[in-house]
């Protein structure tokens, strides 16, 4: 029988310590996000739907971004025993200088509209923790006030060539005078992918009241209270302002573009110079050829074309060939730290986030970006500990296993009729 007694008061008083409560709410929301997936849930509650579905979206049927999503959790990790992991070491080197962490921040288009703070804010919370940030060419806040939020950091420019190429050029030497390291060629959007959460929400820049819009606006006035009462929401770099995000799109893009225009840019660009969206092998070694200081592996998020290669899943293979010549960059369904660990396991130098770092901006501005990064930071730093690796340099590929839901079916063509 188990011996019964009357509680004593003060062994009940030692068990009621309450909490103490943060009048705050934004710091209390923040503070209740544990992962990626969490401040995803806060920003949908916070924003309107169709700004919240232009970020959380993809093309057609959104499967390349859900396989991407997919391949980071169908790895297998195998940690190593009996390593001295009382500290680890997250900093990497990329692109000629380091980072506290090896991942940065992508560039997005139309930031600013996801929360009014947008690229100030991402720039900020990247400076502040000592990692880098992208600038997108279909940003929200110009080149010259993303330094002035981030002087001390690391500053790149992510460039579309766009049909006026007086344009492009103008922006490349804003973008060097200003003191951006680095120059991200990008080459997977000749046009706009076919984006069609926006088209059946009627998504425009800048967003347009409807009776659908004013509905979804009620519980969340915060939301438009900032919106309504701060600058315009306009391309900071750009002229064109009004339209579908496919028509602003299809307006600038040139789909002529070819390796001519990488040569001219990359000889107007004094820094390091990267090209992103790279999706096959192929093309990995001729960038390697041509002697480039990156290669971003990216299918754009899913948003552009639909069916495209995973990144992650190329990585290994884009690594063998052209590893040792290129530093490789992997974009593209990360949501935890520990896919960012896998990735450089299996070869790459450095990763980018983009929605996993503005669902802290819907969250809560800067401090939401500053939560995100904090959250994959201390996912980097646990995985590295329960792999028992002390150093990314310990990592390799065989700590992670790439399992697939998918066979790829390499079949010979038709045979010849004689």
């Amino acid at each position: 029988m188990v011996k019964r007694q009357i509680p004593q008061p003060a062994e009940l008083l030692e068990l009621m310590k309450f909490k103490k409560i943060d009048l705050d709410p934004k710091r209390r929301r923040l503070a209740s996000a544990l992962t990626i997936e969490d401040l995803r849930s806060i920003a949908k509650r916070r924003t309107p739907a169709a700004a919240f579905d232009y970020t959380d979206g993809a093309a057609e049927g959104e499967i390349s971004m859900a396989r991407s999503i997919e391949a980071f959790e169908d790895i297998e990790f195998h940690p190593s025993i009996l390593h001295d992991v009382s500290q680890v070491d997250t900093t990497t080197q990329i692109l000629g200088a380091s980072s506290a962490q090896p991942f940065g921040i992508a560039p997005t288009g139309f930031t600013r509209l996801m929360q009014t703070e947008g690229e100030v804010a991402g720039a900020g919370a990247a400076g502040a923790a000592g990692i880098p940030f992208t600038l997108s060419t279909l940003g929200t806040t110009s080149i010259e006030h993303v330094r002035d939020a981030n002087p001390l950091g690391r500053n790149w420019f992510q460039l579309y060539v766009m049909k006026e190429r007086e344009t492009s050029y103008a922006l490349v030497e804003r973008a060097a005078k200003a003191g951006y390291d680095t120059l991200f060629f990008t080459v997977d959007a000749p046009v706009a992918g076919a984006r069609l959460r926006d088209t059946r929400n009627g998504f425009s820049i800048p967003p347009q009241l409807t009776p659908s819009t004013v509905l979804n606006a009620i519980p969340r006035p915060w939301w438009w209270w900032d919106f309504l009462t701060t600058a315009k929401l306009e391309f900071a770099s750009l002229t064109e302002t009004g339209g579908t995000v496919g028509e602003l799109l299809d307006s600038a893009m040139d789909p002529t573009i070819d390796f001519e225009d990488l040569a001219e840019i990359r000889a107007m660009w004094p820094g390091k110079f990267a090209v992103k969206g790279v999706q096959t092998v192929e093309d990995a070694k001729k960038l390697a050829d041509l002697g480039v200081d990156a290669i971003a592996l990216s299918n754009h998020g899913g948003r552009q074309l639909d069916r495209a290669p995973v990144p992650f899943q190329l990585l290994p293979e884009v690594a063998r060939e052209v590893g040792q010549d290129v530093e490789l960059i992997v974009d593209t369904g990360i949501r935890n730290g520990a896919d960012i660990v896998a990735a450089i396991a299996l070869g790459a130098d450095f990763t980018l986030i983009g929605r996993a770092y503005l669902y802290g901006l819907m969250a809560g501005g800067q401090d939401g970006v500053d939560r995100a990064i904090e959250i994959l930071s201390e996912q980097v730093e646990r995985t590295m500990k329960l792999l028992q690796v002390p150093t990314l340099k310990d990592l390799t590929p065989e700590h992670v296993t790439q399992l697939s839901r998918f066979t790829s079916l390499h079949q010979e063509g038709p045979a010849h009729r004689s």
